[in-house]
Parts: structure tokens; C-alpha cells; sequence
């Protein structure tokens, strides 16, 4: 099977001109044959059997009788709509308005009261149903199948049908397979210009994301069209009725839920605010908005479309008329209300005027005909597949042709047609539309399966666009890298780009880790000016600082979750004060202190908050807490992770899937500032024994996690005495059996002669050279018993657990290296010699850490 070729207009008019009246499916052939007259015709020639009937420019009258339904009967607006729906349908699919009565489930007493109401209304159905032709009129039907039922009860005994296809089938243009949508819009804006815009038609989904870019890209090349956007497309409409729905949110609507509305006020906040309650905004901007809220349960209507047009400075007339037609102009603004509105406007297209002129913009389930010389189809996809109504009155297989016949005729609209699709979105293959499975004989699963073409999408130049001003400027390079930022960039350099120019808002959890860390080094500063009775009024300083991000019901679990907190973070500085004399540095000390203010105290101990810029490794950062010289601490209020998930997460090659290289990149530094030395880098959980400092049973061990530096390589660490002497006595129990019976001087010997297996991996190490080499030596030396078997797997497992857990020399040295290269490559990107890449050195990055997941595409288009 393939797609049948419909006929040229011109061969139906040769058909049909010696007809009196020629009914056809849709109105755009009507005109298009009525074009072709070529001598005068007493009364209307081609035309839709609606058209015919009325005698009128055809309505919705789904919205009027809705409209005639709630004002006269006592049905609630719901209720209206869904009866109104049934009984038009099928009264369309059956021939009379009461055919829906017919069916039990549908006969309810709220249909009867509708059917009644409809009956006695002058609709396009009513007229239609009452309509007959007379009968020495000869008539044509263009398209017979296309017809409803109702539309074919007007046509009287004798007709002529006119098949509107051929015998041949129709040669289609390829596919035109591009990357993107906005690539696909391009295509069409390079062809039309202000001049040709009456001979162009667009052809796509109304419901997809076609839509809106086709209709921003016209506006913006000032290319006129029509057919686009409705009355709830108008932004002042959406606005308005955002303004309404707000009003009735809640205490806990977030600034970023309303910050169109705030936009298309003229009331922009920063997006630091984005999470933050509205209600509890304590800025001018927001204040019209705040009092519009607490008044508008006393508002009508009317007076609500007052005050937007007054805050706004602009008209919505066409609303208000709407709402003076739906009868809510003088009702009070309460939520019902509201519901109400936004149901009847997502439920019916009120109509609106439009420029009849420019680009036709055609919805692709709803016409069959296009009158233009050139038609661009968009997308082609899936969602251009129609659903038949689910309802008993519906043959769905009848449905089904009509509708693969009305495809058929759309797609051979027009002197030259394209086919402008994508083949994969996301990294996912597109689904060409159901009807092309029925059409073609080929399988296929995507459109590059069908005849295509590739296109790249090609630069366009645009008329008018943001001026620039060329700039001699070298860029600057960046010469030292945060944790956060090298974390980032390692997952993402893309996003690691946009970071640096977009803005994120503030979070609770942001606003909490700052005061417990601010807390923290206030006490070590102070531990006189805190005891066990002021710590709930720290608690309560913190839940009013962090309170405009919470919902109300949160306050209280919050509240125990600070006392908790607190009380763990002086628990440990209690038992574990800091040592040594802290450390010095060019940039010591890092912003304000949110409790030196609190309690006018100063803040100047040189063991926290310790900024440093280590231009020789090129890394910066700054350091929670100096414990020792040898051991630097960093509060946490996240979940615990272990020492091995630390150091699994610093892989270089290649990095893990969540990049975190805080410990490995301070342990550098501290490195540095204390060489050849044992070094700690710990984790100060404070929050991960909330549940059982509840219960009693809370410990300050379960909160923390360290790992530890070795000046040594790992393969030295290995070969020490000690820990040799782990094998012998604190390992497993087969390990420690095993190795007590082997003298070290042996366990040296072959570690000199074998060297240990550069892998991570236990499955690796256990499968190596060097685990069978050493399981068949220590067999000659103890004996071939099992638990010796077993107690090599279990050595193994041992060394690898302190490699997995631990840093050596190796390790670090290796990182230096990898941040220097990281500086080059970042670098080299700044300066535009290439681009930041969406995927890190790991491949695809995590986007469950991307912080600016809408800016970075998926897919081809990157």
C-alpha cells in the first residue's frame, strides 16, 4: 500500500462545474473551487453542507450551548460541558440530537435537561438537521466518506460522488530529517519573507512545541501569518487569569510558582528569591500583589480587571466582555469561581479576531485542505495521529479511514511540499505518525528508515538582533579551581559554563548549612556565650532565618532538627577543642558571621573559616575547621557517606559517576603546608544521629568519616611492618591464621619481586596474576589447606579495602596533574578555542547534579 494521489483541484472543478451544488468536507476546497468559476452561478456552488444549512460563517456551537445551558438550567458548569459534548457528538455521528437518550449510561437526567435546552436553540446541528436541497437541484459530493451522518441526512435521493483520489499512487518528497525544532523553524524562516507570505502554509501539531516557535520566529522576522494563537495565547489573558488563580493559593505559593505573573506586571524579584514563600518577601515589589490577595475575596470580577489594567497600564477588554457573557463579570472572586473560568477556558476556544493575511498556520488534525503554493509540514509525528471518540455511537474503524484519507489529501497540499522532521529527540528515536504504519509497505522505526534526507542546520543570518560592540580584550585566565567548581566541571563543562552566567536561586538547605557553619565558628570563637539553656534560642534564631522557605506544617520538625544540631556540633567541640595554632593565610577569614552580629561578639579565631589560593596547584577553597595541624574538618548536614564512597567518588580515570574531590583537593593543599606528614581530612556529620539523639542513644563517632593521607606511595604503605602485622592480627579469621605462619621477610621478599595490581576493582585483584602467585606460595609455605585459599582472598581484600579508603602519595600527585590539565582545557575553552562540552571525562554527565539542566540540550543538538 502506498499513499493514493489525490486529484488537482482543477481536474475536481472539471468534474463538478455542470453540478448546481457541490458539497464538500471542508471549507478551504470549497473556496479554492469556487475560485475556479469561470461564469457567473446563481447561488452557492461548492460549500460544506454546515455552510449550506446555516447560511452563515460557521460557529462553536459547543461553547454556545454550553453558554445557553448554564445560564438557563440549574446543571453545574461541569455537568454542562460534558453533556453538551455527548450530545453534539452524537448527534454528528447519528443525525438527531436526542439519538444520545438512546444510549443508558449516557441517558442521565442531567443529558435530558441539556437535550431540552439544545433543542430549542437556532444551532449550525438544528438547521442542519431540519435542512433539505431541493430537489430538481443536480448535487455532487467531493469526498463522500468524509461526511458525517449528519452532514449526508441533507442530500437528497439523487447525487453524483466524486472520488477526490486517483488510481496512483502518489511519488511523496523525502523526509527531511533535522536536529532540533528551533533547526526545523529555521528551515521555514529561510524560505518565507514578508513578500511571499500569502503562498506559504505551515502544516503541524497545534498541541506541540512546533507551535509556539513557529509563531515567536514570525513575530520576530515581522513575517505576517494567521490561524496562530488563541485567546488564552494572549499573555495579558494568561496573566490575568494567573493573577486570579494566585490569590486563592495558599500561604506557602513560592515567588518562582508566580514569577511570570510578576513579570508581566512589572515587578520583577531577583531569582535568589525563587523558594522563598511569597507572603513572607519582605520587598517592595511584591507589595501591590500581597495586598491584591488579602482583598480579593471582596472583589468582583470586574473590579479585579480594574485593578490589573490599572497595575499594568494595559486593556484586556475582550476578557472582561467574555466574563460578562459567562454572567461572572459582577460575581464575587472566590476560588469556585475561579475554577469555573479557567475549566470554560481550557474546555472552549472563545473566538477572537484575526488578520486574515500572511503564513496560514493549518492544525494538522483538523484540516484536509490548504490552498497555498508552498506547504512546510512540521514533525510528522506521532502526535499528528488522531484518537477516535471512545463512545459507543463512534464505529472507531469507520473513524479510522476517514481520517487516513483526510491525511492522504493534507499531505498533497500545495505546488511543492516539505517534509521537515526530527529523527531522534533526546537520544530517543521519534515515532513517525500511525497512519504512515498503514500507508507503507517498509517496517520501519524511525523516519531515517523511510526515503530522508539529512540536513545540517545552516547559519542564518537575521535582520535585526542584539548589537555587539568587538572587543580587544584577552580573556582572563582562571588560575585556581574551588571543589564545587572542579566538581562541576568534571560532570558537565557546559554546565560548569552556564554556572558562571546564570543565576540560581537561594534554598533552605543553602541558608541552613551557612548558620550551622557560622554557629560553629562562633563557638569556637565564644564557647563561654553558648550553654545547653541559649541553644533554643539559637534554634528559633535559625528556623525565623530559614522560615520564608517553609511550609507552615514544617516549623516544628525543623525546630527539633536545629536543637539537635546544634547541641551535636557543641557536644564535639566540647570533647574535641581544636589544637595547634590553627592556620594563617594571605585571605584569612570568609564574610560575615551571622551570630558575631547576633550577639555582638567578633569572630577572629585562626582555626575556622581559613580561605585559601594555592596559585602553585591552582586550587582554592575554604577550610570549616583547622582541628590540628595535621587534621582539617568540614561540616556536613547532609547524609554520611563512608571512607571508601569518598574516595571512590575522587576516581580521575574516569571519574565517577558524582565527581567530589573536597578531601583529595584540601589534602593537596595541606600537603603543601605540612609535607612528608600523616594528614586527616573528616567529615563532621552532624545530622546523621537525629533520629537516635532522640531516642537517647546518639554517638559522636556515627558522626564522623575520615580519611587519611600517607606520605608514602601505596605500595610502601603495603610493605610496612604494621601492616603486615594487620594481616597477622586484625584481619579476618583464615587471613590472620595464614599469615601468622609466615615470616615477614617472606611477605617482602614477594612484594619486591611481584608488583601489586594497579586495579581498584576486588572481582580484578581476585582474578589477578599476583593473587594466584601469592595463593600458590604461601600453599608451598603453610600447606594446600582451604583456609589458606581463603586467607589470601582475604589479605587481598584487606590491602585493597586501605588503597579504596585511603590516599598515598600516588594518589595525590596524580591529582595535582589532573587539576593542571583541567586549568589548560578550561582555559583553552574560555578563549573560544572550543566549545564546553556537555559530556565530561565520564561520558553523559549525572544530571541529577546539573544545576542548570535547562540549558543543556540532550541529543544530537549540543
Amino acid at each position: 500500500m502506498s499513499i493514493t494521489r489525490a486529484k488537482s483541484i482543477d481536474s475536481l472543478y472539471e468534474e463538478c462545474k455542470d453540478f448546481d451544488l457541490v458539497l464538500v468536507p471542508d471549507a478551504p476546497m470549497a473556496s479554492v473551487l469556487n475560485r475556479r468559476l469561470d461564469q457567473p452561478h446563481y447561488g452557492p456552488f461548492a460549500i460544506t453542507p454546515r455552510r449550506l444549512a446555516a447560511r452563515r460563517r460557521e460557529q462553536a456551537e459547543d461553547r454556545l450551548a454550553f453558554l445557553e445551558i448554564v445560564e438557563t438550567t440549574d446543571l453545574n458548569w461541569k455537568e454542562a460541558a460534558y453533556a453538551v459534548g455527548n450530545i453534539l457528538q452524537c448527534w454528528e455521528y447519528q443525525g438527531t440530537a436526542e439519538a444520545v437518550l438512546d444510549y443508558e449510561q449516557f441517558a442521565t437526567t442531567a443529558t435530558h435537561t441539556a437535550v431540552d435546552c439544545i433543542a430549542e436553540m437556532d444551532t449550525t446541528s438544528t438547521r442542519l438537521t431540519e435542512y433539505s436541497i431541493e430537489a430538481d437541484t443536480s448535487v455532487a459530493v467531493v469526498g463522500f466518506e468524509q461526511l458525517t451522518e449528519l452532514e449526508r441526512s441533507i442530500l437528497p435521493p439523487d447525487y453524483e460522488t466524486i472520488d477526490p483520489f486517483t488510481e496512483e499512487s502518489f511519488d511523496h518528497p523525502p523526509f527531511r530529517i533535522l536536529d532540533s525544532p528551533a533547526a526545523i523553524v529555521d528551515v521555514v524562516l529561510d524560505t518565507v519573507t514578508p513578500e511571499n507570505a500569502d503562498d506559504v502554509a505551515v502544516v503541524l501539531d497545534a498541541a506541540s512545541q512546533y507551535s509556539s516557535l513557529i509563531e515567536s520566529a514570525l513575530e520576530a522576522a515581522n513575517i505576517p501569518y494567521y490561524g496562530g494563537p488563541g485567546f488564552t495565547d494572549d499573555a495579558r489573558h494568561r496573566a490575568f487569569l494567573q493573577l486570579l488563580r494566585s490569590a486563592h493559593a495558599g500561604r506557602d505559593t513560592r515567588v518562582g510558582d508566580v514569577r511570570p505573573l510578576l513579570t508581566q506586571l512589572g515587578m520583577p524579584v531577583d531569582i535568589e528569591h525563587d523558594e522563598k514563600r511569597l507572603y513572607d518577601l519582605n520587598r517592595p515589589e511584591v507589595d501591590w500583589l500581597l495586598e491584591f490577595r488579602e482583598e480579593i475575596r471582596s472583589c468582583t470580577f470586574e473590579e479585579a480587571i480594574d485593578e490589573y489594567e490599572a497595575v499594568t497600564d494595559a486593556s484586556i477588554d475582550a476578557f472582561r466582555a467574555e466574563l460578562a457573557t459567562l454572567g461572572l463579570l459582577d460575581d464575587a472572586v472566590t476560588e469556585p469561581a475561579v475554577d469555573r473560568l479557567e475549566f470554560y477556558l481550557q474546555s472552549y476556544e472563545v473566538p477572537v479576531d484575526r488578520e486574515n493575511e500572511g503564513v496560514l498556520l493549518a492544525d494538522a488534525k483538523s484540516a484536509a485542505h490548504v490552498d497555498r503554493a508552498v506547504v512546510f509540514y512540521l514533525g510528522l509525528d506521532e502526535g499528528w495521529t488522531q484518537s477516535s471518540p471512545r463512545r459507543p455511537w463512534v464505529d472507531r474503524d469507520q473513524e479510522f479511514e476517514r481520517n487516513i484519507r483526510q491525511f492522504q489529501l493534507l499531505l498533497q497540499n500545495g505546488v511543492d511540499q516539505y517534509y521537515l522532521v526530527q529523527d531522534t529527540a533526546g537520544g530517543t528515536p521519534v515515532t513517525p505518525c500511525l497512519y504512515f504504519e498503514e500507508l507503507f509497505d517498509e517496517e520501519f522505526d524511525r523516519f531515517s528508515d523511510l526515503d530522508s534526507l539529512r540536513h545540517s542546520r545552516a547559519p542564518r543570518t537575521t535582520r535585526d538582533g542584539f548589537e555587539t560592540e568587538p572587543l580587544d580584550v584577552s580573556p582572563e585566565d582562571v588560575t585556581a579551581l574551588s571543589q564545587s567548581s572542579l566538581n562541576t566541571y568534571v560532570n558537565s563543562p557546559r554546565d560548569y559554563f552556564f554556572s558562571r552566567l546564570v543565576d540560581n536561586p537561594d534554598k533552605d538547605h543553602f541558608r541552613e548549612g551557612n548558620l550551622f557553619h557560622d554557629f560553629a565558628e562562633f563557638y569556637v570563637s565564644h564557647p563561654d556565650a553558648v550553654t545547653s539553656d541559649t541553644l533554643d534560642d539559637v534554634a528559633a534564631v535559625i528556623l525565623d532565618e530559614v522560615d520564608p522557605f517553609l511550609r507552615s506544617v514544617d516549623r516544628e520538625v525543623r525546630r527539633t532538627k536545629y536543637r539537635v544540631g546544634l547541641q551535636t556540633i557543641v557536644e564535639f567541640l566540647e570533647a574535641n577543642p581544636p589544637k595547634g595554632d590553627g592556620l594563617t593565610t594571605p585571605n584569612s577569614g570568609w564574610g560575615e558571621n551571622f551570630f558575631a552580629a547576633y550577639y555582638d561578639r567578633p569572630v577572629d579565631a585562626s582555626h575556622t573559616e581559613r580561605w585559601f589560593e594555592n596559585a602553585d596547584l591552582g586550587l582554592k577553597g575554604k577550610i570549616d575547621l583547622v582541628h590540628s595541624p595535621t587534621r582539617l574538618l568540614d561540616y556536613k548536614s547532609g547524609a554520611k557517606k563512608s571512607a571508601y564512597s569518598i574516595v571512590k567518588h575522587s576516581a580521575l580515570d574516569p571519574p565517577g559517576d558524582k565527581p567530589n574531590f573536597q578531601a583529595l583537593l584540601y589534602l593537596a593543599h595541606q600537603r603543601t603546608e605540612r609535607p612528608d606528614q600523616e594528614l586527616q581530612f573528616t567529615f563532621f556529620h552532624f545530622l546523621e544521629t537525629l533520629d537516635d539523639v532522640v531516642t537517647g542513644d546518639g554517638s559522636l563517632e556515627d558522626c564522623l568519616t575520615t580519611v587519611t593521607y600517607y606520605p608514602v606511595t601505596y605500595e610502601g604503605y603495603i610493605a610496612r611492618r604494621d601492616t603486615f602485622t594487620e594481616l597477622q592480627e586484625d584481619a579476618a579469621n583464615d587471613c590472620n591464621k595464614t599469615f601468622s605462619k609466615v615470616a615477614y621477610e617472606e611477605y617482602l621478599e614477594f612484594l619486591d619481586v611481584h608488583e601489586f595490581p594497579e586495579t581498584r576493582d576486588k572481582d580484578e585483584l581476585l582474578k589477578s596474576t599476583f593473587a594466584r602467585l601469592l595463593t600458590e606460595q604461601l600453599k608451598e609455605r603453610v600447606g594446600d589447606y582451604k583456609y589458606v585459599t581463603k586467607g589470601c582472598k582475604q589479605a587481598l581484600r584487606h590491602l585493597l579495602r586501605i588503597r579504596n579508603q585511603n590516599y598515598f602519595t600516588g594518589d595525590v600527585d596524580t591529582f595535582e596533574q589532573f587539576v593542571r590539565e583541567r586549568l589548560s582545557e578550561l582555559n583553552t575553552r574560555r578563549a573560544g578555542d572550543e566549545r564546553f562540552p556537555v559530556q565530561g571525562l565520564g561520558g553523559d554527565p549525572n544530571y541529577r547534579y546539573v544545576d542548570n539542566r535547562d540549558c543543556i540540550l540532550e541529543g544530537e543538538s549540543r
